[in-house]
């Protein structure tokens, strides 16, 4: 067998690996989402934050006309329209991650029967919100999204640049007093809990900064530039550097990403550069033009 034949086995073998990895932790996300909500939140009528709580509102307005449309199916309702922006404004591979993550968290919404483990609504509100957070964080964390809000901050982010924080701050506020109006202050009002908690953990397991700098030092400067270019819509700026320990000469990248682009932009290193030297650093904020059309 060739060296190049060989060289094309183990990088198809590596593909498959790669997909059943990503697979699973998808997987083990929904599943992880869907038993924080069905034994902590839904029980309590306590409401998560995002598309989530937004479906559960609708749940809970619709029981009321006698329409019995379980979470999960609502779930995947909303995400249609922004799964199909996702597709025409971000890419196959994000947005078909992202389609498969949406369809097994409603899947599990519908498989795991609603249960309470306890009557008190702040330890639900805690570990409801800490629990499906971690299934969020490992999605984000693997380069997929749970649909949603994550798509449309995509979206928003290829087009200008800017935060999205505030949409989904908008749609929160929205839930809370519909919630409160329709059914009651007091357990609306632990959304707020929901949202913190939420927030802390998907920050622990991937990342609480919109963007990131990058700074890899390459010896594939041309390829790795312009796959950035092409793939991420980024701009580069290429830098001179020198090797302290082997006084050699070098050259560094330097990019700023997204958040959600992360996961993309390691894929890209490891595949052009699997010697490359990458720094990750948070970046607060950036003025001047951010996207590379």
């Amino acid at each position: 067998m060739s060296s190049s034949s060989l060289f094309t086995e183990n990088h198809s073998v590596n593909l498959i690996w790669k997909t059943i990895k990503r697979l699973f932790v998808l997987f083990s996300g929904a599943f992880l989402y869907a038993f924080g909500m069905n034994f902590f939140l839904v029980p309590a009528d306590v409401y998560a934050t995002g598309f989530s709580g937004l479906s559960q509102l609708l749940m809970k307005i619709l029981h009321q006309f006698d329409l019995p449309i379980s979470m999960g199916t609502l779930l995947i309702i909303l995400n249609i329209p922004v799964l199909w922006l996702g597709l025409r404004k971000v890419g196959r591979s994000f947005t078909v991650y992202s389609l498969i993550s949406v369809a097994m968290m409603s899947l599990f919404l519908n498989l795991i029967p609603v249960h309470s483990l306890s009557d008190d609504i702040l330890l639900n509100a805690v570990f409801g919100g800490c629990i499906s957070a971690l299934g969020i964080g490992l999605t984000l964390r693997y380069g997929s999204s749970t649909g949603g809000m994550d798509i449309i901050a995509v979206v928003l982010s290829k087009m200008n640049g800017k935060p999205t924080g505030k949409y989904s701050f908008l749609l929160n506020i929205m839930i809370i007093i519909s919630a409160g109006y329709l059914f009651g202050w007091e357990k609306a009002l632990y959304t707020i809990v929901v949202a913190f908690t939420s927030s802390q953990v998907v920050d622990a397991v991937h990342t609480r900064y919109e963007k990131l700098t990058a700074l890899i030092v390459t010896d594939r400067t041309k390829e790795l530039k312009q796959e950035i270019i092409k793939t991420l819509h980024r701009g580069v700026t290429i830098m001179p550097a020198r090797g302290a320990f082997s006084d050699s000469e070098k050259v560094m990248l330097m990019t700023v990403i997204t958040k959600y682009e992360l996961f993309e932009l390691k894929r890209l290193i490891k595949r052009i550069d699997p010697h490359a030297f990458t720094n990750i650093v948070y970046t607060e904020d950036i003025i001047g033009r951010f996207r590379h059309d």
